[in-house]
């Protein structure tokens, strides 16, 4: 999908500003990983930074490298969204980019995930990015400019053995950001989702697993940031992250059948 309609400027920071009034981005899950990696990138480029995330100490540390603002939240709270993105507004008075990159993980047959486990995942990875979006999204209308941002997953795409939980949370936010799409074409705001596959953060020991498979092999976080950068200063709207990750997607949507049959095999 794309948005040709209203194709950004090919540079950082996709508005004209003068220097004194750059471009503003919320970053959520900043404390660390994708999210701490898109900061400085948003920072490198001219970008005014308001950046969430839980731990506070990394957090603040984040802040003070990029010259961001720490807005701490918990999204995993349902009146968290609503409290990140009041704040946002009174700091900053406008968005011009929502880069949601917060997300949690569990790995395991889903008949043994933990109430707990489930119930945040689905708060954290697909409810608070519907909720912030659908706050920060009128304002984006009326100027007629903007980026939405979520990160998804190659999970989301063709599903994982012992991830049905994960797969099931970034399947309905590829779809939500596919629909908004459509919805939102020709407004002069862009919505994007940054696929990657692994990706070597604190993720998967937040999650209590390590990474086990030999394929894909896990992606630095910088890597995924670029891509970030790169969905809001182009027309791309769908990266993968590593690109070859494309043709496994194209093939499981085309002969589902022949993929299972190629997972099952090579794992």
């Amino acid at each position: 999908m794309t948005d040709d309609a209203h194709r950004p400027a090919r540079r950082p920071g996709y508005t004209r500003r003068p220097a004194a009034d750059p471009p503003v981005a919320l970053v959520t899950g900043a404390s660390s990983g994708i999210g701490a990696a898109t900061a400085d990138r948003l920072a490198a480029a001219g970008w005014r930074l308001l950046l969430s995330g839980t731990d506070r100490a990394r957090l603040e540390a984040v802040a003070a490298r990029t010259g961001g603002r720490a807005l701490p939240e918990d999204l995993a709270k349902p009146d968290g969204p609503q409290r990140l993105a009041e704040a946002a507004l009174a700091a900053a008075g406008r968005l011009d980019a929502l880069i949601a990159s917060a997300g949690l993980g569990w790995r395991g047959p889903f008949a043994e995930t933990p109430t707990d486990t489930l119930d945040r995942m689905l708060e954290v990875n697909l409810a608070a990015p519907l909720r912030l979006v659908r706050l920060l999204l009128p304002g984006m209308l009326e100027r007629r400019r903007g980026r939405i941002v979520l990160l998804g997953s190659m999970a989301g795409q063709v599903g994982v053995r012992d991830e049905a939980a994960y797969a099931a949370t970034k399947a309905g936010l590829a779809m939500f950001a596919e629909s908004l799409w459509y919805e939102l074409r020709g407004t002069g705001v862009g919505v994007r989702i940054v696929l990657p596959g692994a990706v070597d953060t604190p993720f998967f020991e937040r999650r209590g697993t390590p990474y086990q498979r030999e394929r894909p092999r896990p992606v630095t976080p910088d890597q995924v940031a670029d891509t970030v950068l790169a969905s809001i200063t182009t027309a791309a709207d769908r990266p993968f992250v590593p690109r070859w990750l494309g043709l496994p997607a194209r093939i499981h949507g085309v002969a589902p059948g022949t993929f299972r049959r190629m997972a099952s095999r090579f794992g």
